[in-house]
């Protein structure tokens, strides 16, 4: 019986089925909330930015697609090859988000799961002037930011911009990451920080101090997210 729920959650039909539905829903939230934007020209400082590289935490992932709100925000995502991230992957590439598989993760799991291979093409992504969106935590650490994101802004140039996306209505899971289901009819904030930079010959402390910068500035921007839509309690979860 295992085996063959097993065959059915990996069928393609299912996938592509879930990752429309998800999309859909997705959407009607986007649509159904409404959102403000701190700073409120965010966008008017962003664009010189780009590429970047725009960083938020496991469990925020759902809304992320609709930071992009032009056809010239190109932008790739970093997905995982597990199942899961099968419908997240047909989630992101119907809302106009390109997708590169593979895992941020740099402990002993990272060539297992095809992280060299996502690392080079995110990379090669940002020469080719897309934005690239990833988590800054790796699987099992929540809100730890891990040096991935770090070693990528230090191998490409460019700037890590951290920001978290909210809605004021939402389900939170009790998993790992505490990853929340946005609702719709309700208030949603983007909350930008500023970018972090990282020198191409960042030693070993400085890449630290970096990654602490960017923990910290995640932190406050879900801190501030949440206090906009009037749930500041929901920072904590």
């Amino acid at each position: 019986m295992k085996k063959l729920l097993r065959n059915v959650l990996r069928s393609s039909w299912l996938q592509r089925a879930v990752g429309f539905l998800a999309a859909e829903y997705l959407r009607l939230v986007w649509l159904t909330n409404k959102f403000s934007f701190d700073p409120p020209g965010v966008y008017g400082i962003v664009e010189p930015e780009m590429p970047a590289i725009f960083a938020f935490w496991h469990g925020q992932h759902f809304m992320t697609p609709f930071i992009k709100t032009k056809a010239s925000h190109r932008a790739k995502v970093l997905i995982s090859r597990h199942r899961d991230g099968e419908f997240n992957a047909i989630a992101a590439e119907r809302l106009g988000i390109g997708t590169i598989r593979g895992s941020g993760d740099h402990s002993g799991a990272f060539h297992r799961k095809g992280g060299v291979g996502a690392f080079k093409e995110m990379v090669q992504a940002l020469e080719g002037d897309w934005n690239v969106a990833t988590t800054a935590d790796v699987p099992k650490r929540a809100r730890v930011a891990g040096m991935g994101v770090i070693m990528l802004a230090r191998e490409s140039g460019r700037p890590i911009l951290p920001f978290a996306m909210v809605t004021s209505r939402f389900v939170r899971l009790k998993n790992w990451d505490s990853t929340t289901i946005n609702l719709p009819f309700g208030r949603g904030a983007v909350v930008g920080i500023d970018a972090v930079i990282v020198p191409p010959d960042a030693d070993a402390e400085t890449m630290e101090k970096l990654r602490l910068q960017v923990e910290t500035y995640l932190n406050e921007a879900t801190r501030r997210a949440y206090a906009a839509v009037g749930r500041p309690e929901a920072a904590l979860g």
